[in-house]
């Protein structure tokens, strides 16, 4: 029994999916973050283990012919030391079929459809956006990363809930809701304290207050009202940048954040602003193992089941 893997590689958590050839799941590991851009390359390549292990636990690796790695950072691949990393932890699960590294956005997008062509929205730790023909991503607009980009991804709305926490407490302001969620979550009592615990830990820890936004935003919070409402027209801006007005093909949302409240305004968003089907996808993982078999068995491969 022929096999194919693919893997989902992002900020926050790496995910492998092992199918048949008819598209059966047989198989599926989680692991750490394997941006390569987020992580030290040589812990993100053994995350990219750590899944492939799990997903292959009980399996024969010898029989995976094809196997596609869809990864935030793919851009990193092309220093040869890092790849030469991530090329051990493939050939470390057993796989000795050749590791094809595809951008998140492609696997992204084909998990949402077999449709070719067609525009793909990454909103999870990061943001990007990608036109894709042919299954090949050929423009994007964002993932520029945290330090200068990542416009309504879960790090940004992290940040912002932090920055509307230190304006109220500039302000005096009562606190309640968003702001005592974020001090809490913090640990922090003060605005002294509040910086200085969030300068503590890397910059990509702020998306963990992504979920303190959702949370409030439910409870009718003004300030997450705000920023959820923001972050939806950031990413919308984001998807627009790579479609012409008259473009009618379909929009994949894919990401931690596809079933927030953001994910919910964004695709409004989206709707009002073109015309086209807008869909929502979870699991890119899918997409990756679907492109394997689409390099075996050609574009009538059978979807995921």
């Amino acid at each position: 029994m022929d096999l194919v893997v693919g893997l989902d590689a992002g900020g926050t958590s790496t995910r492998a999916l092992v199918l048949d050839l008819e598209g059966a799941r047989l198989g599926q590991g989680v692991a750490g973050g394997a941006n390569p851009n987020s992580h030290p390359p040589s812990v993100a390549a053994a995350h990219i283990g750590e899944a492939l292990a799990e997903a292959l636990d009980g399996l024969d690796s010898r029989k995976v012919r094809s196997g596609v790695l869809g990864m935030a950072g793919a851009s990193k691949m092309s220093d040869p030391a890092v790849l030469e990393l991530f090329q051990q932890a493939w050939e470390g699960a057993g796989l000795h079929c050749p590791m094809r590294v595809i951008t998140d956005c492609e696997a992204a997008f084909a998990t949402g459809t077999s449709s070719p062509d067609g525009t793909v929205l990454v909103a999870g730790t990061g943001s990007i956006a990608g036109r894709v023909e042919g299954h090949r991503m050929v423009a994007q607009s964002g993932g520029y990363g945290w330090l200068i980009g990542d416009d309504g991804s879960a790090f940004w709305l992290g940040r912002e809930a932090v920055r509307a926490t230190l304006r109220l407490l500039d302000l005096d302001a009562p606190l309640e809701g968003l702001a005592t969620a974020v001090l809490t979550a913090a640990g922090a009592r003060t605005r002294g304290q509040l910086i200085n615990a969030v300068n503590a830990r890397p910059p990509i820890a702020l998306a963990q207050f992504a979920p303190l936004v959702s949370a409030a935003y439910h409870h009718g919070d003004p300030e997450a009202l705000t920023i959820v409402a923001s972050a939806a027209r950031l990413l919308a801006n984001t998807a627009s940048a790579v479609r012409s007005p008259s473009d009618t093909s379909p929009i994949v949302l894919v990401g931690s954040l596809i079933k927030t409240p953001v994910g919910t305004h964004l695709k409004q968003e989206l709707l009002t602003r073109c015309n086209a089907q807008v869909i929502m996808a979870t699991e890119g993982a899918a997409g990756a193992a679907w492109l394997a078999a689409v390099d075996v068995l050609g574009p009538g491969a059978p979807r995921p089941a």
